[in-house]
């Protein structure tokens, strides 16, 4: 959140700002899906993009590290239909939907 208040490439950033009906998978009812982030900012060619950004643990986000836990099993369910539905809505509106986990941001040393 830093980083985007800092930057100056970051033109407009919000947290939870956008909800997007999904069904869940394990319950069958209709919900609401909130991204983590919304953020828009220009590249070094002066283009305008704009994104959701999800940022999940990668054992509920990359099959092969789920594993045998169950809740984390329930989890990566979910957030298929989820980011399934996100990745829909976010063609409709023109923009990016990214997901990252702790291997995205932070570096190993």
């Amino acid at each position: 959140m830093k980083f985007c208040d800092t930057n100056p490439s970051v033109q407009k950033w919000a947290s939870e700002a956008v909800q997007i009906p999904y069904r869940d998978p394990l319950t069958g009812r209709q919900t609401v899906y909130v991204p983590d982030f919304f953020i828009q900012y220009v590249d070094k060619k002066n283009q305008i993009h704009t994104e959701l950004i999800e940022i999940k643990p990668a054992s509920q986000s990359i099959l092969e590290r789920v594993g045998k836990n169950k809740y984390n099993q329930a989890q990566y369910i979910k957030n298929q239909a989820k980011w399934a539905s996100a990745n829909i809505w976010c063609k409709q509106q023109g923009i990016k939907f990214r997901i990252l986990n702790e291997n995205d941001i932070f570096s190993q040393v």
